[in-house]
């Protein structure tokens, strides 16, 4: 009796391990999910313009090293370090009262000259007078001539060493040869300056408003520009430049081609040239990496939007969705960015749906939900 009690605790055991793992089975089995969810957008065709991209730095229109052209010791400095400064204003004065001292002594020199001569004419017409009287000879006349010329000689000599004398005393005040911006200070006050024949930097004086950009192109490039320069120039003739810097995505600072160089440079395969660019609030200093473009034609052109441009090891490529919402990797061309959007040469014919949000959800062969962008 035990047994046979014992025989169906086992079978009714093994009955209800067999109902669980049943139950098991229906709640574990693999439901797969959804596809995933993504935004889609035809490419729009519209005109772009192709721009031709290179590298330069900035330099300023005007640099003048400030120099004491005179020997003497910095009496004063007129102004502070850094500053904006004004054609004209005194910067700098050296000791000015030795040069006054030789303005004073030269302008006695040219009265005193003045004084000779004035004599010697009034003994050469006395003798003149004489000597056609006969009551003088005609050495006395030869003689006041001679001195008569030779006075004009020195007056003139005279007169020439007071303007040095001025120039010299001018050069004691080193003004600002233009408006612009001011290094710091070479020299500290008292200093002796001009000494030894050596002229002695004082400053620093730029102007950058505008500002120039130098640059090189290729000789391809330089051909490229020039097929397309006399259509994109501005009213004044000259061609149209945009600059942008490393932290700018655009090129907001618009100028002109200002100078090209003479010829290519046979050893590189390269020409200068310069742009010239407005910089009213001096934010543009010199020495800048500056990245600039040329506009080179207008044209019709497939776009996408920046974000549904993918990069893998073979290059640039779209997910595009085909038949059955499956998803196809397409390689594409692409070209520059538009406000937002990147120019497609090469890949698209235009009617494709181009997945333009949800990329990383996307896998090539995989279906997924398209839903139309509302852009």
């Amino acid at each position: 009796m035990r047994h046979h009690v014992t025989r169906r605790l086992l079978l009714f055991a093994a009955l209800a391990l067999a109902a669980g793992l049943s139950a098991c089975d229906k709640r574990n089995a693999y439901v797969p999910p959804p596809p995933p969810s993504v935004t889609v957008a035809k490419p729009v065709r519209q005109p772009v313009v192709d721009y031709l991209e290179f590298t330069g730095n900035t330099q300023a229109v005007q640099t003048v090293n400030l120099t004491a052209r005179v020997e003497g010791f910095l009496q004063e400095i007129k102004f502070k370090d850094g500053q904006d400064v004004k054609q004209g204003q005194p910067l700098f004065i050296i000791e000015p009262a030795p040069y006054l001292a030789k303005v004073n002594k030269a302008k006695a020199d040219v009265d005193a000259q003045k004084a000779r001569l004035t004599q010697a004419e009034v003994e050469l017409t006395r003798s003149k007078k004489l000597f056609a009287e006969r009551a003088g000879p005609d050495t006395e006349v030869v003689k006041w001539q001679r001195e008569r010329d030779s006075a004009i000689a020195d007056l003139e000599a005279a007169k020439a060493s007071l303007q040095i004398a001025d120039i010299n005393y001018g050069y004691c005040r080193v003004a600002a040869p233009f408006d612009g911006r001011i290094s710091r200070r070479q020299v500290d006050l008292g200093n002796l300056v001009g000494s030894g024949g050596q002229a002695t930097t004082l400053a620093t004086i730029i102007k950058d408003d505008p500002i120039y950009a130098y640059f090189t192109l290729s000789e391809r490039d330089l051909l490229r520009i020039s097929k397309h320069h006399d259509a994109d120039k501005n009213p004044q003739g000259r061609a149209k430049l945009d600059m942008g810097f490393s932290n700018q995505q655009d090129f907001p600072v618009q100028g002109v081609l200002d100078y090209y160089d003479l010829g290519v440079d046979p050893q590189t395969g390269t020409m200068l040239l310069r742009g010239v660019f407005p910089n009213p609030k001096g934010t543009i200093v010199p020495g800048l990496f500056a990245k600039l473009r040329a506009p080179l034609e207008t044209r019709d052109a497939l776009t996408v939007p920046e974000g549904a441009v993918g990069v893998d090891q073979i290059g640039n490529y779209v997910l595009v969705v085909g038949d059955k919402n499956i998803v196809e990797q397409r390689p594409v061309t692409a070209g520059q960015a538009v406000n937002g959007l990147r120019v497609i040469d090469k890949g698209l014919e235009g009617n494709e749906t181009v997945i333009v949000n949800g990329l990383q959800l996307a896998r090539p062969g995989t279906p997924v939900t398209p839903q139309e962008s509302k852009k």
